[in-house]
């Protein structure tokens, strides 16, 4: 219906393309458009939900949606979505790209070291997408009671801070039967990891971009 990395992609110009969970529940799936809000929060400002959440309605401005909702008041904060296109995303400067949720999320987000885990603390230094990407951005936690190393995990927000969701196959202590598991980070020049796993480049050589190219992953030898 609409191009999230394109703020009036819209055919209404009072409109905007905003994620939001189609058939319910609380995982975006799908995009749509939605009528902007008569004053519109900015960037940054507190916002607020319709309904939920996930819900596609907010009050933040066209190219922003509001993230970090709390599902009793439905109050949140509007983070700027990126612009540009999924292969070259745009952000503004100390924020990176985060695209979650099969490309339906696309949200401006500050950025971090997974190895400091230098978030609020309620959030958690994740990767955006697959690697090799060049920045790690702060996400809410959602890990709960599971999160610790070699527990199973679905989404990339429900492993404890410090850890991964990779492939299970990256680990004989995850199990199989589930796709994630989590795995935790690991400083190259002081390699510490539990179980069957040893300390791997999270870059490829020659790909490691300045001030991370320390950072490495838990998991088998390649």
């Amino acid at each position: 219906e609409c191009d999230p990395y394109i703020p009036d992609s819209c055919c209404n110009p009072q409109e905007k393309c905003s994620a939001w969970a189609a058939g319910g529940g609380g995982s975006w799936n799908a995009v749509k458009c939605v009528t902007v809000d008569a004053e519109p929060d900015q960037p940054g400002e507190p916002c607020t939900a319709v309904g939920s959440g996930a819900s596609g309605i907010d009050s933040c401005e066209q190219g922003a949606m509001c993230w970090s909702v709390d599902a009793k008041t439905l109050v949140g904060v509007c983070v700027a979505l990126c612009t540009g296109s999924p292969d070259d995303p745009v952000c503004p400067e100390g924020t990176a790209c985060g695209i979650f949720n099969d490309g339906v999320l696309n949200l401006c987000l500050p950025d971090c070291d997974p190895l400091i885990q230098d978030c609020p603390v309620d959030e958690l230094c994740i990767p955006p997408r697959d690697p090799p990407a060049e920045h790690f951005v702060c996400v809410e936690d959602a890990s709960g009671d599971m999160g610790k190393a070699f527990d199973p995990c679905e989404f990339v927000n429900v492993c404890d801070k410090g850890l991964a969701c990779l492939d299970s196959d990256n680990s004989a202590m995850c199990d199989g039967r589930v796709l994630g598991c989590c795995l935790p980070f690991c400083d190259l020049a002081f390699p510490v990891c539990p179980g069957d796993t040893t300390c791997v480049p999270w870059y490829a050589m020659g790909m490691r971009p300045l001030g991370l190219e320390d950072v490495g992953v838990c998991s088998k030898a390649p």
